[in-house]
C-alpha cells in the first residue's frame, strides 16, 4: 500500500487503553497506527433478513425501544398483537435488565411468528433500501438510507466512531435480548461522508419501482426495497470502503453487539470471518443527504430555587454577553435567534420569572481555560459549553451548593418551557448540532455530552431484523 506524505497526516487522539499507540487520521480516515499503515474500511455485507410477510406494516412496526414505556407498548399492541414491540421491548422502560423470563418469552414469540409465517426469512442475500418521507414545517423531506450488516470494530481502532457519551443500564437489557433471540431486532443508525451523494445515486434506480413494503408511523412514511442485484451491492460496498461511519443513534446497540461477539468467542472460539456475530444490523445514510435532519435536544435544570435571571447574568458576565428578549414563539424562531447571536449561543428561559435571554460566549474558545486537553471542536460546541461551564462552574457551585444539578432532557421547545415553568427551573434552549460539528468532534477523537443530537425522524423498528445464525 502506498504511504501518504507526512504533511497530510495529523494526530487524531491518544490511543484508547486497548491500543498501545496513537491513531492517525487524514480527512477522517485512519491511515496509520505506529509505523504500520492501515486502511479504514466501513465493511458491509448483504444478508438474508427476517421480515414481516405483510406489505403494509403500519400496525406492526414501532418507534425505537428506548423512547417507549409500558403505556406506549400497550397502545402499539392494541393495533396488532404481532407488533414488533412485543419482541423488542420485553422490559419497559428498557433502562435496566429485567428477569430472564421476559427475554425468553420474547424469543418464544419470535420463533412462533416464524412458525406461522407472520415473519419470514429471505432466501437471497440483499441490502434493503429504506426511505423515510416526513415534514419539517411546510417542507416535505425524504431521508435516503439502506439496511446492511456492518462489520464490528472496537471504537477507536478502525472506521466506526461513537459521537456521544452513553448511559450504562440499557446495554444489559439489549445483551439479554440478543442472547435470547439470537437477532438484532433493531438497527444502529450510522452516517458516512459523501459530498456528492454517490451512494444514494447508485440506489436511486432501485427505489424507482413500487416499494416492497410500506409503513406509516407517527406521520412518517417508511418505504423499503429489497435489492439482491450483486452488481449494485458491490458498487455500494466499493464506494463505502474508504469512508468512516459515525454512529448517530444506537451506541448501546453497537456496544451490545461487541459484547455479544465477545461472549460467543469466549464460549465457542474465534468465529470465521463471515460469521454473523462479527456484524451488527445497521441503517446507513449520507451526512450530506438533503433529507437528513438533526434537531436540538433541550434541557431543563430543576431544584434551583435561588436562581434568577439577574443572578445568572451576574455569574456569567465575565465570559458571556447576556441579552434579554421575548420568549421564542416556536422552534424556527429560536433557531434563528441563536444563529444570529453567534457561535456557542444558548437560550435560557427562567420558569419562575418567565424571562428569556440569549447568552453568547465573548470568546468562542473560552473553554480552553477549563479544558485545555480537549480538542477545539468539542470546546466550541454549545452542549459542551452548557455542561462544562454553565452547569459545572455556575449552576452547580453557586446555586446547588456544589452538587450536580438535576437535568431533564426534552425533544421540543414547548416541553422544556413547560417543565421550567412547572418546576420554577431553568430551560436551556439549545441550537441543533450540525453535521459538520458532528464530523469535526468525531474526527478529533472526542465524544459529545449525552443527548447532544436528536436525529429525526427515528427509524422504524420492525422493517428488517438481522439473524445472528
Amino acid at each position: 500500500m502506498k504511504s501518504l506524505p507526512t504533511t497530510t497526516i495529523r494526530r487524531y487522539k491518544e490511543a484508547p487503553e486497548s491500543l498501545d499507540s496513537g491513531v492517525w487520521f487524514t480527512d477522517g480516515r485512519v491511515v496509520a497506527r505506529k509505523s504500520q499503515v492501515v486502511t479504514v474500511m466501513a465493511h458491509i455485507e448483504p444478508f438474508t433478513a427476517i421480515r414481516y410477510s405483510a406489505t403494509d406494516l403500519s400496525n406492526l412496526v414501532a418507534p425505537p425501544y428506548d423512547i417507549l414505556d409500558e403505556a406506549d407498548k400497550a397502545a402499539l399492541l392494541a393495533k396488532d398483537d404481532h407488533n414488533i414491540v412485543d419482541i423488542d421491548l420485553p422490559q419497559a422502560p428498557a433502562k435496566a435488565a429485567g428477569p430472564d423470563s421476559v427475554y425468553e418469552q420474547a424469543a418464544g414469540r419470535l420463533t412462533s411468528w416464524l412458525d406461522i409465517h407472520c415473519l419470514l426469512r429471505d432466501r437471497q442475500p440483499a441490502i434493503y433500501v429504506y426511505h423515510q418521507t416526513y415534514r419539517v414545517g411546510r417542507r416535505a423531506l425524504t431521508r435516503k438510507k439502506f439496511f446492511v450488516r456492518l462489520k464490528l470494530e472496537p471504537f477507536g481502532s478502525g472506521g466506526v466512531f461513537a459521537h456521544e457519551e452513553t448511559f450504562g443500564g440499557p446495554k444489559e437489557d439489549r445483551l439479554k435480548l440478543t442472547i435470547a433471540t439470537r437477532c438484532n431486532v433493531s438497527p444502529i443508525f450510522g452516517l458516512y461522508p459523501d459530498s456528492g451523494n454517490e451512494i444514494a445515486a447508485v440506489l436511486d434506480g432501485q427505489a424507482a419501482r413500487e416499494a416492497d413494503q410500506f409503513a406509516l408511523l407517527d406521520g412518517v412514511e417508511n418505504r423499503l426495497w429489497v435489492v439482491t442485484d450483486r452488481a449494485t451491492i458491490q458498487a455500494v460496498q466499493a464506494k463505502l470502503a474508504d469512508k468512516p461511519v459515525f454512529i448517530a443513534d444506537g451506541h448501546h446497540r453497537y456496544a451490545t453487539a461487541l459484547s455479544y461477539r465477545q461472549r460467543e468467542t469466549s464460549e465457542s472460539g474465534e468465529p470465521s470471518a463471515q460469521d454473523p456475530v462479527n456484524y451488527v444490523l445497521a441503517v446507513l445514510g449520507g451526512m450530506e443527504d438533503p433529507g437528513a435532519t438533526i434537531h436540538p435536544y433541550h434541557r431543563t435544570i430543576v431544584d434551583v430555587p435561588g436562581l434568577s435571571a439577574a443572578a445568572m447574568n451576574s455569574s456569567m458576565a465575565a465570559a458571556f454577553t447576556w441579552s434579554v428578549g421575548k420568549p421564542p414563539s416556536d422552534a424556527a424562531d429560536l433557531a434563528a435567534r441563536l444563529a444570529s447571536a453567534g457561535p456557542g449561543a444558548i437560550g435560557f428561559y427562567l420558569g419562575r420569572e418567565r424571562v428569556f435571554a440569549t447568552a453568547t460566549p465573548k470568546a468562542p474558545d473560552f473553554l480552553v481555560a477549563y479544558e485545555p486537553r480537549r480538542k477545539p471542536p468539542w470546546r466550541r460546541l454549545s452542549y459542551s459549553i452548557l455542561h462544562r461551564y454553565v452547569l459545572g462552574e455556575v449552576i452547580g457551585p453557586k446555586f446547588c451548593g456544589g452538587a450536580a444539578p438535576t437535568v431533564h432532557y426534552h425533544k421540543s421547545l414547548e416541553e422544556a418551557v413547560k417543565d421550567a415553568e412547572g418546576s420554577a427551573g431553568l430551560a436551556a434552549l439549545m441550537p441543533a448540532t450540525t453535521m459538520q460539528q458532528l464530523r469535526d468532534v468525531c474526527t478529533s477523537g472526542e465524544l459529545m455530552p449525552q443527548k447532544s443530537t436528536y436525529f429525526y425522524p427515528k427509524l422504524a423498528t420492525g422493517m428488517v431484523l438481522n439473524p445472528l445464525y
